[in-house]
């Protein structure tokens, strides 16, 4: 058991020392920025003051119209003729005037036609005659990033709770029985049970976290996707005895892609997994591969409980249950299909998903072949 708990402050060291990282990062950049911007104040020129800066930057004069700006600030749609668009921007410059010195503020603002909303970082630097140099950091992305891994420890730590509580309560149970052959195996089983459920969530925990922070090498390893399917199944085989549940592979060309077959791997045994746990004693699970325009596919079919259309969009979110009730008995921990979808993400593709409650599901993992692959199969007719 201690081995399972020392597993879980790993995971959650390794998140929280991403989440660190990403902080530091971002410090880090918004220092080199302040230096930059200090270092435009000190230049004589327009050129040489946009040249120091790496990030959108627009030059006003005395009375706040725009005399230079950067491509990407134009980009952005920070410029409209010689008119800034954002109030809160001139906003910090009006204050940068009032004070006499560099002034810095974190902005939520809309840009473009469609009001996009950006979070930024601005700085905005005094210049000589009342000239005001801003610089704009685009954060929306480590924001985004930062609220991410925020939540993923938050719900985390509230899944964790449950077999790390039931192994406590167990563990005190069995204590207290040692005396009582029946109950002590009783408890000895449930204690089982969930020690196994606590390290089935870890090693998701682990898998997750491993896939958010590496890249997939898509010019390295060649995967025959057949012999994919084939592991994937095999690691299902005792469930599938368990659970009386058929499962029948229909694999008929082979189908070659680039990268990560461990992942991939990883990746359909999870949709296996998961098509043989939300089926009935004795039905069926099919699995199918084929390759069409470019695109290796392969479809896992259930006829179990299917999923209503209001989850259906949500089906893939981290820890988010259809049936709660339904995934306590099966012992999910709420990230296979989650881990399904970075893995198709990983390799610059997708997972779709057909469903009809009462009917079944079909999840379909979706990746580019090898390029020279492409034009070999009979599938692509």
């Amino acid at each position: 058991m201690n081995e399972f708990l020392v597993n879980t402050l790993i995971a959650i060291a390794g998140i929280s020392v991403g989440v660190l990282v990403g902080l530091l990062v971002g410090r880090a950049y918004r220092q080199d920025l302040a230096e930059e911007l200090e270092a435009a104040t000190s230049q004589d020129t327009v050129a040489d003051t946009l040249e120091v800066l790496s990030t959108p930057a627009i030059l006003l004069d005395g009375v706040n119209t725009i005399t230079s700006a950067t491509e990407s600030a134009v980009a952005l749609g920070f410029k409209q003729d010689a008119v800034l668009t954002q109030p809160e921007l001139l906003q910090l410059a009006k204050k940068t005037r009032k004070k006499g010195e560099a002034s810095s503020e974190q902005l939520e603002i809309s840009v473009g036609l469609t009001a996009e909303k950006l979070f930024v970082n601005v700085r905005a630097g005094l210049l000589n005659d009342g000239k005001v140099l801003i610089a704009i950091e685009d954060l929306t992305e480590s924001k985004r990033l930062d609220d991410t891994r925020r939540d993923f420890i938050a719900n985390i730590s509230h899944e964790l709770k449950t077999p790390i509580g039931a192994i406590s309560l167990l563990s005190e149970a069995l204590i207290d029985s040692v005396d009582d052959p029946e109950v002590t195996k009783k408890f000895s089983t449930d204690l089982h049970r969930e020690a196994g459920r606590l390290a089935n969530l870890v090693q998701d925990i682990i898998e997750l976290s491993r896939l958010q922070g590496t890249e997939v090498d898509r010019n390295g390893q060649i995967v025959d996707m057949a012999s994919v399917v084939e592991e994937a199944v095999d690691r299902n085989q005792v469930l599938a005895a368990q659970r009386k549940v058929k499962v029948k592979v229909d694999t008929k060309n082979a189908i070659e892609v680039l990268g990560d077959r461990e992942l991939l791997v990883t990746a359909i045994k999870n949709l296996v997994e998961n098509a043989i746990l939300y089926s009935d004693e004795g039905s069926q699970v099919g699995i199918g591969l084929r390759q069409k325009h470019g695109i290796a596919a392969v479809a896992v079919a259930d006829s179990g409980v299917g999923i209503a259309p209001e989850h259906q969009d949500r089906i893939f979110e981290r820890f988010y249950r259809a049936d709660p009730s339904r995934s306590r008995q099966t012992g999910g921990t709420g990230l296979g299909l989650a881990i399904v979808k970075h893995v198709a993400l990983k390799h610059r593709g997708e997972v779709q998903l057909f469903s009809q409650p009462g009917l079944g599901s079909t999840f379909t993992f979706r990746i580019p072949v090898a390029k020279q692959k492409l034009t070999t199969s009979k599938d692509d007719e």
